[in-house]
């Protein structure tokens, strides 16, 4: 099996989370014997390059952070100027985001399976992770911790030629949070956390308090 692997995410290869998640993702499919093209949506001078290989190929996978619920703006206009296939194309989705509960992913998940019918292809599911926001801080074995799994998961990819599992299912992770943690982490971000966030913005020369609000109505 052969697949076309386009990195949505905005940032350049060095500082994505996405691109380290698909170094294993991809290690994964080669394992199994997959041959894989990946391309990244940052290096504007590849776009057309990057839509002939979209046009040219029938099992795509896009890989993409989710920022707030939203697509990257920068995934959204290179997705304008494709044309549209036919359903001998399989498009899959790899969806990841600093929300570590599956349910905060939903909106863009449900996205993500319009828009493969809109572009005119199968759709072959979508990989769904959060908790992925320290990525590219960390390093060797922590960094490892965190992205290993997904070797796992491109292995069942190049398998099934799909997400439908239910290992891929479960590798969503808790859906949301049992209440007494859920209290917990509220009441974490209202005091330690929030220091820590009124360091950060000093630090960055901020000299408003974090919930200033200028254009609220007095």
């Amino acid at each position: 099996m052969h697949a076309l692997i386009i990195n949505g995410s905005p940032r350049v290869k060095q500082f994505s989370n996405t691109d380290k998640i698909l170094e294993k993702f991809t290690a994964g499919l080669r394992e199994c014997g997959c041959s894989v093209e990946v391309y990244e949506i940052s290096v504007r001078n590849d776009w057309e390059k990057i839509r002939e290989a979209f046009k040219e190929n029938d099992n795509i996978i896009i890989a993409l952070p989710l920022y707030v619920e939203c697509v990257p703006g920068l995934l959204m206009e290179f997705l304008e100027g494709l044309a549209p296939k036919d359903e001998n194309t399989r498009l899959s989705f790899i969806l990841q985001s600093g929300f570590a509960e599956g349910a905060q992913l939903r909106c863009g998940e449900n996205y993500l399976r319009l828009l493969a019918g809109q572009l005119g292809c199968k759709y072959g599911g979508t990989l769904v992770k959060g908790d992925n926001f320290g990525i590219r801080f960390a390093e060797g074995k922590e960094r490892d911790k965190i992205t290993e799994p997904y070797r796992k998961m491109g292995q069942i990819f190049a398998q099934n030629g799909d997400f439908f599992s239910d290992e891929c299912r479960k590798f969503t992770g808790p859906e949301i949070f049992p209440l007494p943690l859920r209290l917990f982490l509220k009441l974490l971000f209202k005091t330690v956390q929030r220091k820590n966030f009124q360091k950060v913005a000093t630090k960055w020369g901020c000299t408003k308090p974090l919930d200033y609000k200028p254009y609220k109505e007095k």
